[in-house]
């Protein structure tokens, strides 16, 4: 068989029975003999170019980057080596004088052999990919990956959504100046902000898929609210969104369809993930989301398989909403960006230094001045050493990129990050109703231990008596006080959680089992608990 000239610049790979192509097709990856190969928790997986990728025409449309990078199957390992690998197999044939002779002949390998090469988890000589980015980001080091492709400081894939002129190592004054004109005036000057932490907040938002890698720390969930709709929250998503890649999701109260969603947009290339345009007054409060946000990684199981998906947490992960709330463990995990208009009518609005804001950011020149600029503030804060920011309040897991966007900010001259927290625990609806609960709890039996069918007994009103409890008696589904079993389940979930200045404490008989429950005002100094009380003259219910 002759071959083909764009054949003779093709790695040849030589096949023969099914173990010979399986030892043959494994040293050709490993040798690196197939292009944009890497391995990922010990799957082969392919980068590659999305064709027929949609266009984002508003800031609260999907905006993939143009890349993908999927495990490699056998059909597409298949087509890999069709496309990169001269792969054939050798034959012998007769010649005219009666002879034989051995010839080539092209061939694709079995599916068998093909599933059996990607069943392997280790691939000694493939680069690993850690992640696909759609913008120059900070590494490790505090140096700048801004050249496309592969880093192999990193094993981050830059893909940029938006293509950028280089940055300059070390930025003018000058420079630095007009990005901070640029972006702290001009693009962000007529949001109607609360006050000066949301605009604090909402930069070092813009700024965190950048610090990411370089802060290695875990990033809390963003809550964009307003007390209006039209006020710009979707202008706002639409900035990181537009600049590293943005997938849109429908906010559920279901855990598990919350958790497919989850796994399935982990699989796509996006830096940017939002739960968009959630119903006025949500509530957000979810075990899953609460974990998803304090782990790094994260593995459930794929829809309509036993296959586990999922991978590195690297997204930012957002809410957009108006008078939105917080409930269980979010508004420990949670920055806010409010937005307050304080007109009937805010689509009616005029005089903006950027007129037409909303499509202004869909223009990708546009987005390449954003990101440039915002580049260019990052360089400067790392030239001058990246000083962080201290006596923030803790922010648990989050403490470390908390410390260093701060200091980012306040190297600007950025002011306010983190100054509505306050407000953060304001929303939290839960915390509001456990804190009003175990106060009026404390008016009504100071520190006295109760059992919990004492408590559920003083919560009766006879018809026209007296509510002790001024209707804050924990409640069920009907609005009714819950009952006996119930509010002792309730409880149980809560000892020794400080809700605003009280918590609640609790002790059991070893003898008769008999669990009491009191409540504690903090008074600075640690209270010391009752003695746990004589068994009552009437049987308890023991929850």
């Amino acid at each position: 068989m002759t071959l083909k000239l764009k054949d003779l610049d093709k790695p040849e790979i030589l096949i023969g029975s099914g173990p010979a192509a399986i030892r043959a097709i494994t040293e050709a990856i490993n040798a690196r003999k197939l292009p944009e190969v890497y391995v990922t928790d010990g799957r082969a997986v392919h980068v590659e170019q999305v064709s027929g990728s949609a266009t984002a025409t508003a800031g609260d449309d999907d905006s993939p980057l143009p890349v993908t990078a999927g495990e490699i199957s056998a059909a597409s390992l298949a087509a890999l080596l069709a496309d990169h690998t001269y792969t054939y197999r050798e034959k012998t044939r007769k010649t005219r004088n009666g002879g034989a002779e051995t010839y080539r002949e092209e061939a694709t390998p079995g599916a068998q052999p093909l599933a059996a090469v990607l069943a392997r988890k280790t691939w000694p000589g493939v680069l690993p990919l850690h992640g696909i980015v759609g913008a120059p980001v900070l590494r490790p080091d505090g140096t700048l990956l801004q050249d496309s492709g592969y880093d192999r400081q990193t094993g981050v894939y830059l893909c940029s959504k938006i293509p950028l002129k280089p940055v300059p190592a070390r930025p003018t004054p000058k420079q630095v100046a007009a990005a901070r004109t640029h972006l702290l005036d001009k693009f962000l000057g007529d949001f109607p902000w609360v006050s000066d932490a949301d605009k604090a907040n909402y930069v070092g938002v813009l700024v965190t898929p950048i610090l990411r890698r370089y802060l290695h720390s875990l990033i809390p969930f963003v809550v964009y609210t307003a007390t209006m709709p039209s006020s710009g929250k979707t202008i706002l998503t639409s900035g990181p969104g537009m600049l590293y890649g943005q997938r849109v999701l429908t906010w559920t109260h279901s855990d598990d369809e919350l958790r497919k969603s989850i796994t399935a947009v982990l699989a796509e290339q996006v830096g940017s993930v939002i739960f968009d345009n959630l119903a006025e007054g949500t509530v957000i409060e979810s075990p899953v989301l609460a974990r998803l946000i304090t782990d790094r990684t994260w593995a459930d199981r794929i829809l309509g398989g036993n296959k586990i998906g999922g991978g590195a947490n690297d997204r930012l992960w957002s809410a957009t909403g108006n008078n939105l709330l917080l409930g269980g463990d979010m508004a420990t995990r949670t920055v806010l960006v409010r937005l307050d208009p304080k007109v009937p009518r805010p689509e009616e609005r005029s005089g903006f230094k950027i007129p037409g804001l909303d499509q202004w950011i869909l223009e990708p020149g546009n987005q390449r001045l954003i990101l440039w600029h915002l580049l260019v503030l990052v360089i400067d804060w790392t030239q001058h050493g990246a000083p962080r920011k201290a006596g923030l309040t803790p922010m648990r897991q989050f403490t470390p990129w908390a410390e260093g966007v701060g200091g980012f900010l306040e190297h600007h001259g950025v002011a306010g990050f983190l100054g509505n927290i306050e407000t953060v625990r304001d929303i939290d609806e839960q915390d509001a109703m456990w804190t009003a609960f175990l106060a009026r709890w404390h008016k009504v039996f100071v520190t006295e231990p109760q059992t919990s069918s004492q408590v559920r007994k003083s919560a009766e009103v006879a018809e026209w008596g007296h509510d002790q409890w001024d209707g804050l008696f924990l409640a069920d589904g009907r609005g009714k006080p819950v009952n006996e079993v119930s509010l002792g389940r309730r409880l149980k979930g809560q000892i020794g959680r400080y809700h605003g200045s009280f918590v609640l404490r609790s002790d059991q008989d070893r003898h008769n089992k008999i669990r009491t429950w009191w409540v504690e005002e903090y008074s600075g100094s640690p209270a010391q608990p009752p003695a746990t009380p004589a068994t009552p003259a009437r049987k308890p219910v023991t929850c």
